[in-house]
């Protein structure tokens, strides 16, 4: 069996738990394709920004990270936990307006009247010259309504602001509303006993598995972190080796994200949802103690700590790059989907033979990813990047059928039987939801394969995510030839753009390799980059590649 991080006890056997899934078996618990990539943002963020616990050691909000000696001598069995904020009063107030009629209980429109006639009140919410209150509030509502992040189409609760403030950033709640009715629920207190808090249905742990896997890269020795990149081919600082550093670094660079927000922000979020009823938000932010109330966090694979590695180095390049904080979350989006996608299949290349048979043709991860032309127009190369993308789900499909995972399946199935319990074949749901059907769902939808829809599906690279891999290979204000960028987009992602890389894609999904290829396979790549500005051309024979977005925090 895989070894986990955090060592905690998994759920294996116990009814519904998440482990006896074997997509998750091998892959953390957990990716799921319902969790949309704003949310994967959002969970890792609130990870981040929130109250932390670990066996007797609490963490305030302000540590974003554990300290490196938590991380390399992590308690027997305990878990990682945080403490969510719910801010029911603040989604209230900037969602209910927007959010479907029918998914507006007559409890919430009750109390949303009661928060706008206190939010009136003269003595309450003062403005400076202005003596309109409706107005004010109206426009209050424009603006947090202006800053939902994803989930319109559900009920208010379940919705989510954009995380460009900590006082935004708030845990899954959702309206168990059929119980409610049962229960005939009449007023706003007794409505807060039907909101689950706990449940794992958008935020559905990908953000929080993203986060292990960056506390398990900074568990490793900086000797076994050097030596690696060594291998990989790639050159990072002193700073981005060595986990101490890397560690200070990012916690810098992370709390610059959720403090990029103006001040005033967060203090009228704040006001919102707890000014003028804390109640509320004692109710659901604390157990019946009066306690904060903990989530528990999943686990991840131990030996996927390279590619945790290279998250932390990309996350913090972008942390530190000189670009318009919106902009940034959006890249750090794209970041954490390539990062599940990067996952899934390095953690598949080491439990399926063939990919290790093949390493020598593919990335140091033993996966290849080749990029054909967007428009297609290079039909040999359309052809290789079709073939790569079925050999990467294929790949995907047979890792969660290993003889050790099946083993352990054998010995649920036994057990379920035994106790007269119905038993289901878990791999197709594996396969929809947590296997490789999301890893093509996922690529689509951050637009590396392409179409949509139909046949033919194939690898490619937008003008957004060609612009993410330009400030993710490279640090802020750096430039390296543009032979090194194609060299470090292989290393970090298994991305073949060249006709050299795409010949060892050929290899490593099963046929021979291609010396036909023409030599200008990636022309487009080049047309790309110069077009966006990041490209400077030496000669005819020599570029560069530069990432102009100088931070203040420079790595040396």
């Amino acid at each position: 069996m895989v070894e986990h991080f955090p060592p905690i006890d998994r759920e294996m056997f116990k009814k519904g738990g998440e482990d006896r899934n074997p997509a998750v078996q091998l892959f953390g618990r957990r990716f799921f394709a319902d969790q949309t990539v704003p949310e994967l943002l959002v969970e890792f963020l609130l990870v981040a920004s929130s109250e932390k616990r670990i066996g007797e050691t609490v963490l305030t909000r302000d540590q974003v990270l554990p300290g490196v000696d938590i991380l390399q001598r992590w308690p027997e069995k305990a878990h990682l936990e945080y403490a969510v904020k719910a801010r029911l009063n603040l989604k209230l107030f900037a969602f209910l307006g927007a959010s479907k009629l029918e998914t507006r209980h007559e409890t919430h429109r009750q109390h949303y009247r009661q928060l706008i006639s206190a939010l009136k009140d003269p003595k309450t919410l003062v403005v400076s010259g202005v003596t309109n209150g409706t107005e004010v509030l109206r426009t209050l509502g424009n603006l947090f309504l202006g800053l939902q992040g994803v989930g319109g189409d559900r009920t208010w609760c379940a919705q989510s602001f954009l995380p460009i403030t900590r006082e935004l950033i708030a845990g899954e709640s959702i309206w168990r509303e059929t119980r409610a009715k049962a229960s005939d629920v009449q007023d706003w207190d007794a409505a807060l006993d039907f909101f689950s808090h706990s449940q794992k249905i958008f935020l559905s742990r990908g953000g929080e598995l993203l986060y292990l896997q960056v506390c398990n890269a900074l568990r490793q020795d900086a000797s076994t972190i050097k030596a690696w990149c060594d291998q990989a081919g790639l050159s990072p600082s002193t700073r981005e080796y060595t986990p101490e550093l890397l560690h200070n670094a990012l916690q810098t660079g992370i709390s610059s994200i959720l403090d990029s927000c103006p001040e005033a922000v967060g203090k009228l979020a704040s006001f919102i949802d707890t000014g003028v009823d804390p109640k509320t938000a004692e109710r659901t932010d604390k157990d019946l103690g009066g306690k904060p109330r903990f989530i528990r966090c999943g686990w991840c694979p131990v030996e996927s700590w390279p590619e945790g590695l290279l998250f932390a180095i990309e996350l913090l390049r972008l942390c530190e790059a000189a670009i318009d904080p919106i902009e940034r979350l959006e890249l750090i989006e794209i970041a954490c989907a390539m990062q599940v996608l990067r996952s899934l299949c390095a953690q598949s290349a080491r439990y399926v033979e063939w990919a290790r048979e093949r390493k020598g043709s593919a990335s140091v991860l033993s996966f290849v990813w080749a990029i054909s032309d967007p428009e297609g127009s290079n039909t040999v190369v359309k052809q290789i990047s079709r073939r790569c993308v079925n050999a990467n789900q294929r790949m995907i499909y047979e890792a969660i059928r290993h003889p050790d995972i099946i083993k352990v399946l054998d010995q649920q199935e036994r057990k379920d039987r035994a106790q007269g319990r119905v038993w289901r074949d878990p791999y197709r749901e594996a396969d929809g939801r947590y296997g490789y059907k999301l890893f093509l769902t996922l690529a689509k939808r951050i637009g590396l394969i392409i179409p949509k829809r139909g046949a033919g599906a194939r690898f490619v690279l937008n003008d957004k995510l060609l612009r993410y891999l330009v400030m993710s290979v490279i640090r802020p204000g750096e430039r390296v030839s543009y032979e090194t960028f194609k060299d470090l987009v292989f290393a970090h992602y298994g991305i073949a753009l060249d006709d050299e890389k795409i010949a060892r894609a050929c290899e490593w999904c099963g046929t021979s390799r291609l010396t036909t290829l023409g030599g200008n396979s990636d022309r487009w790549v080049m047309e790309m980059l110069d077009a966006a500005g990041v490209l400077v051309r030496l000669s005819d024979s020599c570029s560069l590649v530069v990432n102009p977005f100088d931070g203040e925090g420079k790595a040396s």
